[in-house]
């Protein structure tokens, strides 16, 4: 099986190596229609991977769909493996979009200038996919020795669900952010942006010019001032390091919904995975239109809800519906999805006319 995981994990760096080294090797402000473009780029390859699912745990590729599934006791076909992928796929893209609207407050918030925006997202994105890796193993181990471990999480869902439903979304300040008053406490911050760089060296010019102040690295106040040779972080590093904490945050609510489906590891890394890497695209396309999707946040909160729900209540689900066990939560999750994007757009045109 590691033969499964090297190949998987060689085909995302290149991708990423594609992505950054050859078409995005120059800052620039990413467009909308760029944007949906790799949008359905990673949507296309993402249900793709689906068939190679298919295919490998129903021939048993590099010992694939060879274990016990420890979610619900089952070895997984290939049928079975690419419905529980989709729908891992599914659930995680879902919340995912959730992480666009604090991606979107912490770069308002920063300025954060939007030719850089994507080297942030590139860099936030592949430490993502590493805490991610970390989180899945561990949750992988809880599971397959604790099954018990699975009401927890369900619980937890379903709590964060009724929290989402009932709270209000507030507001708040990167700088009041206790990360970035620790980070700026221990490590000192430039006034300035200095073009794509994350730290610069005081007494060193970069070939950018600074992005907001206009005139040479030279002239910030706060690298003027540091002994020569100090290496200070830029705000666009503080950015970096708020969007690695709000993946890590939003990943304790999404790691434990995908559990619900499925324990079997490759399945719950690929589907976590191809979920992230569209990330960076679809905030391009949605940044400016998230305000119209008023009924996301209440259909992502029933999602959470029925996830939860199923694994409270999976053994009592699985004698109703039989086999299209996964396949019906599956429906379920995408209409309720579906509703939630259709009822915005419907509300956006009354409010309009």
């Amino acid at each position: 099986m590691i033969w499964a995981w090297l190949i998987f994990i060689g085909f995302v760096l290149l991708m990423l190596a594609l992505d950054l080294g050859v078409f995005h090797r120059k800052s620039h402000v990413v467009g909308f229609k760029e944007s949906l473009g790799w949008s359905a780029v990673w949507i296309t390859l993402g249900l793709a991977f689906s068939s190679v699912v298919y295919f490998a745990y129903d021939r048993h590729w590099f010992g694939l769909g060879m274990a016990v599934d420890a979610v619900d006791g089952v070895i997984n076909s290939g049928k079975l493996a690419a419905t529980k992928y989709l729908t891992g796929y599914v659930v995680e893209k879902s919340l995912s979009v959730d992480n666009i609207f604090v991606i979107a407050m912490i770069f308002g918030s920063l300025a954060v200038p939007a030719k850089y925006q994507h080297r942030v997202l590139f860099w936030g994105i592949l430490g993502a996919l590493l805490l991610r890796g970390l989180m899945i193993g561990v949750g992988s181990a809880l599971v397959a020795n604790f099954h018990w471990v699975l009401y927890i999480f369900g619980a937890f869902l379903i709590f964060t669900a009724i929290k989402m439903l009932v709270m209000k979304d507030k507001e708040e300040h990167p700088e009041n952010n206790p990360l970035v008053r620790w980070l700026r406490k221990f490590f000192p911050v430039t006034r300035d942006y200095h073009g794509q760089h994350f730290i610069v060296t005081a007494g060193e010019k970069t070939s950018e010019e600074p992005a907001v102040s206009g005139g040479p690295i030279v002239e910030d106040p706060v690298v003027a001032a540091a002994p020569k040779g100090k290496r200070l972080l830029t705000p666009l590093a503080v950015a970096l390091v708020l969007v690695e904490f709000t993946d890590v945050i939003f990943a304790v609510d999404s790691i434990p919904a995908i559990f619900a489906i499925t324990a079997d590891p490759f399945l719950v890394f690929t589907s976590n995975v191809f979920a992230i890497l569209g990330l960076r695209s679809l905030y391009f396309a949605l940044a400016g239109m998230i305000a119209k999707f008023v009924f996301l946040k209440p259909a992502l909160s029933m999602v959470l809800l029925v996830v939860g729900g199923k694994m409270l209540a999976a053994k009592w689900l699985k004698e109703l519906l039989g086999e299209s066990f996964n396949f019906t939560i599956l429906g379920v999750i995408l209409a309720i999805l579906a509703t939630g994007v259709v009822a915005s757009l419907v509300a956006g045109k009354k409010q309009e006319a």
